[in-house]
C-alpha cells in the first residue's frame, strides 16, 4: 500500500511555528476566558479556578493540537486561506472547546459555564487571525504596492462578474507575479449594477464598455463568460474591438467546472470568435460506430486537416491508427502528441509518399486498413499556378495510387478530402481536386470499397490560410495585405471540419461527394480588420491594410456545387450530398493513363490537358502557363 507523504512533504519549521503559536492561543484563550468571566479583574478570580486552569491546561492543549491535525490546519496553503479553511478552523476549535468542557465534567473540575463558551470564541478568533493574518498582509502589500507602482501595471477591464471573474480577481489579487491591476467589471444583469466584487466596481452594461475604457485608463479587456453563447460573445466582443484594448478571453464552460480558470489559462481572442454562429456539432455515437475497433489509415496525417483527423480519430479507440506523411517534422510533431495523449493508442507513423505506388502497396498490404482518409495534396493555390506538373503528380497521379492500392487490398471505405475550388476550377489545384473527385467516384462503380470525397471550403487556421499570415503581418507591425476589397470566402474551425469529415464518412455508401455547410460566406476585409482590433491596434493608423490584387487562378467567391450537382440532405443538417455527375468512365481512364505518362516528361503546358478532362476548368487569360 502506497504511504501518503504529503505531510511530510511541509517544511517541519513552519509545523513547529504554527504549533507554538497554536499552543500560545490555547493558553490565552484559556486564562482570557477566566479573565473576561471575572470582569477583566485578576484578584476577583477564585483560587479553585485558578488550580482547575493549571490542572486541564496541558490535557486542553493536547486535545486541541489532535483536533487541529485531524481538520488539516496544517497543510493547509494559508496564503490562499478561503471559506474552506474557515470552515475546518470552526469545526478543530469546537471539537477543542468540546473535549475540554467533556474532559472538566469527566473529572469533576467544573468552570463556570460562560467560561466554556467564551474560551471557544477567544480560541476561534486567535486561530483565525494567526492563520489568516498572512493573508491579510498580503492583501494590504499589494494595495500599496498598486498605488505606489501603479504606472507600471496593466489597467484591466473584466466582462462578467461570475464565478469565473471572482476567480481571475482571486488570482490576480493574490499573486505577486501578475502585473495586471482590475480597474472596473462590465456586467449585463442590472441587479449588479453599483455593486461591488472583491473590491472592483461594477460600472454598467456593455452599453458603458467604450466610455469606461476611457474613464479607468483601460489597456487589456478580459471577457470572463465562458457560459456565454457564440452570439452573446460576438455582440459583447464587437464592441470591445472598438475599444483599442487588448483582448482575452477564458476558453469555455468547462475549465470553470473543473477549476482551471487563471490568468494562465486566458487565451487571445481569435477571429472564430466573431463569426456570431453557435460551434457545429456531430452525433459522436455514428462516429465510433464505424471508426471504434478498426485499423485507420490517415494519408498526410501531419497537415493541418489530416492532424486533426489523427486526434479525433484517436480520441474514438481505432483498432489501431496509421499515419502516412512525406514531411517527417510534422509527422514526428503528431507522432509525439498523440503518444502524450493516448498512450494506449496503437500508433504507426510512416514516412512515405502517396506518388510511390510499391511504397503504397507495401503499407496497405501489411497493416491491412479498414477505413482509408485521404488527406495529404498541393494545396497552395499561388504555389500551384507556378508548378501546375507538381500539383498533378501528387494530387491526382498520388490519389490514383493510393484508390487503387486500397481497391486492390479490400479496403472498406475511403474518404478523400476535397475542396471547393473544384467547382468551376479557376486554377490548376482546384482542377487537379475535380479529377482526383472522377477519380473517387469512377473507382467505386467497380470496387468492393466504398469510395466517398468531402468537399468543404476554408478552414480557420490550417496551414496556408489568411489567418496566420495575418497575425504574422500584424505582429512586424504591418501592413496587412488583402487580395481585394470585395474577396469573399466561407470559412469553418479545422475541429468542425474534421469532425463533419468523420461524421459523412459514417452516411457514406459508395460515390458521394458530400458537401459541408460553411454558413455565410465572410469578407476577408472584415477579417483582416478584426484581427487588427483584436490585437489591440487602429486600423489605418497603427497597422495598414494594403490591397495587392487577386493572385493567380484566384477567384472572388467560391462555390460549393456545380450547377448540375443538385443536393440532397443528411440526417445533419451541415451535411449535403452532390448528385453525381455523369462521366464517360473509360475515355477518363485512358485521359489519365495519358496525364500519367505526359506529367513526367515536365511539359511546359500541363494545364491544355487538364482542360481536355476537366472542361469546367477555366484558366485566368493572363496567367503564364510556363512551368518551373
Amino acid at each position: 500500500m502506497k504511504k501518503n507523504t504529503s505531510f511530510l512533504k511541509i517544511p517541519i519549521n513552519r509545523i513547529i511555528a504554527l504549533v507554538l503559536m497554536d499552543i500560545l492561543a490555547i493558553v490565552i484563550s484559556s486564562f482570557g476566558a477566566l479573565y473576561v468571566r471575572f470582569e477583566f479583574r485578576f484578584n476577583e478570580i477564585p483560587r479553585e479556578y485558578l488550580d482547575i486552569y493549571e490542572h486541564i491546561i496541558p490535557v486542553t492543549v493536547l486535545f486541541t493540537l489532535f483536533f487541529f491535525l485531524l481538520w488539516k490546519l496544517y497543510r493547509s496553503v494559508w496564503r490562499y486561506a478561503s471559506a474552506i479553511e474557515l470552515v475546518n478552523i470552526a469545526f478543530a476549535t469546537s471539537c477543542g472547546a468540546l473535549a475540554q468542557l467533556i474532559f472538566c465534567y469527566a473529572t469533576e473540575r467544573r468552570m463556570p459555564r460562560s467560561y466554556y463558551v467564551l474560551y471557544w470564541f477567544f480560541l476561534f478568533s486567535l486561530t483565525c487571525l494567526l492563520r489568516f493574518s498572512y493573508r491579510i498582509l498580503r492583501v494590504l502589500h499589494s494595495k500599496r504596492t498598486s498605488l505606489a507602482g501603479g504606472s507600471s501595471r496593466i489597467n484591466v477591464m473584466v466582462i462578467g462578474a461570475g464565478a469565473a471573474a471572482n476567480m481571475i480577481l482571486k488570482e490576480i489579487e493574490f499573486s505577486q507575479y501578475i502585473n495586471l491591476r482590475v480597474r472596473c467589471i462590465i456586467d449585463d444583469d442590472i441587479a449588479c449594477h453599483g455593486k461591488i466584487l472583491r473590491g472592483i466596481p461594477i460600472v454598467g452594461g456593455r452599453d458603458r464598455i467604450l466610455e469606461a475604457v476611457k474613464e479607468y485608463g483601460i489597456d487589456e479587456i478580459i471577457f470572463a463568460i465562458p457560459s456565454a453563447s457564440r452570439q452573446v460573445r460576438k455582440e459583447i466582443l464587437e464592441i470591445c474591438k472598438e475599444s483599442g484594448c487588448k483582448l482575452r478571453t477564458i476558453p469555455g464552460t468547462y475549465q470553470l467546472i473543473n477549476g482551471e480558470v487563471s490568468v494562465s489559462k486566458l487565451r487571445e481572442v481569435e477571429i472564430e470568435d466573431l463569426l456570431g454562429r453557435e460551434p457545429i456539432h456531430t452525433n459522436i455515437d455514428e462516429i465510433i460506430g464505424y471508426v471504434s475497433g478498426k485499423v485507420i489509415m490517415v494519408t498526410g496525417g501531419g497537415g493541418s486537416i489530416g492532424s486533426e483527423l489523427c486526434r479525433q480519430i484517436a480520441g474514438h479507440h481505432p483498432k489501431r491508427l496509421l499515419i502516412v506523411d512525406i514531411y517527417e517534422n510534422n509527422a514526428y510533431d503528431i507522432q509525439q502528441e498523440l503518444q502524450r495523449r493516448y498512450p494506449e493508442l496503437d500508433l504507426v507513423v510512416l514516412i512515405a509518399s502517396v506518388r510511390n505506388t510499391n511504397r503504397m502497396d507495401q503499407i496497405f498490404e501489411i497493416y491491412c486498413p479498414d477505413i482509408v482518409y485521404h488527406a495529404a495534396a498541393h494545396k497552395h493555390v499561388p504555389l500551384m499556378e507556378i508548378s501546375p506538373n507538381e500539383a498533378v503528380k501528387n494530387n491526382v497521379l498520388g490519389t490514383w495510387k493510393v484508390v487503387q492500392a486500397a481497391d486492390r487490398w479490400k479496403v472498406k471505405r475511403f474518404v478523400m478530402i476535397s475542396t471547393d475550388k473544384a467547382v468551376n476550377p479557376t486554377n490548376i489545384m482546384g482542377a487537379t481536386k475535380r479529377i482526383c473527385e472522377m477519380i473517387i467516384q469512377t473507382y467505386n462503380k467497380h470496387s468492393d470499397t466504398e469510395f466517398v470525397a468531402v468537399r468543404f471550403g476554408n478552414v480557420l487556421g490550417s496551414n496556408g490560410s489568411v489567418i496566420p499570415l495575418f497575425k504574422k503581418q500584424i505582429a512586424e507591425g504591418g501592413p496587412v495585405t488583402v487580395t481585394d476589397p470585395n474577396i469573399i470566402r466561407y470559412f469553418m474551425t479545422i475541429p468542425e471540419a474534421v469532425s463533419l469529415v468523420l461524421q459523412a464518412g459514417a452516411y457514406a455508401k459508395g460515390g458521394e461527394i458530400f458537401v459541408l455547410d460553411m454558413g455565410e460566406p465572410v469578407r476577408i476585409l472584415d477579417l483582416a480588420q478584426n484581427l487588427i482590433k483584436l490585437s489591440g491596434y487602429r486600423v489605418g493608423e497603427d497597422i495598414e491594410i494594403q490591397f495587392t490584387g487577386l493572385r493567380p487562378g484566384e477567384k472572388l467567391y467560391e462555390e460549393m456545387l456545380m450547377a448540375e450537382e443538385g443536393m440532397q440532405d443528411t440526417a445533419n443538417r451541415m451535411i449535403h450530398i452532390g448528385k453525381p455527375i455523369q462521366i464517360d468512365e473509360e475515355r477518363f481512364l485512358e485521359q489519365l493513363e495519358t496525364l500519367k505518362d505526359y506529367v513526367v516528361g515536365e511539359p511546359e503546358d500541363i494545364r491544355a490537358y487538364v482542360r481536355q478532362i476537366v472542361p469546367t476548368y477555366v484558366p485566368k487569360p493572363e496567367e503564364s502557363v510556363k512551368n518551373f
